[in-house]
């Protein structure tokens, strides 16, 4: 089974802020293979550009690589924008995606603090 991680959840696990997920969530990541969508890379690029993280993009993926064995998720880029078309809830390109990737990865669990994703997609874990 895999779980996908929202941006700020992969931000926390990279700085082993590990207290601020409740225990589903650690249940899920702990009982999964992890995974990000491509965005996630994106969102982790404009937080670093604009200085809210200080690890690049690729930097903290590796971590969470070695450590939790995070891997980016090759799942059909037409079958994500196709899916993304229907997530009409959010104007945040971001959270769209993600939750679409998710979703057309055969309703995967999604790791996420973001109660309006946890509102609009019932497969959402905090």
């Amino acid at each position: 089974m895999i779980c996908y991680l929202d941006t700020q959840v992969a931000v926390w696990l990279s700085e082993g802020r590990v207290e601020k997920l409740p225990p589903p969530a650690q249940a899920a990541i702990e009982e999964s293979d992890v995974v990000v969508s491509p965005m996630v890379l994106l969102e982790l690029g404009y937080l670093h550009e604009i200085k809210r993280i200080m690890k690049p993009p690729l930097a903290l993926v590796d971590h969470l690589q070695h450590r939790i064995g995070l891997t980016v998720r090759d799942h059909s880029f037409a079958a994500v924008m196709h899916t993304a078309l229907f997530e009409d809830w959010t104007r945040d390109p971001f959270d769209r995606v993600i939750v679409a990737h998710a979703r057309s990865d055969g309703e995967a669990r999604l790791v996420t603090s973001d109660r309006k994703i946890q509102e609009h997609y019932s497969q959402a874990v905090w």
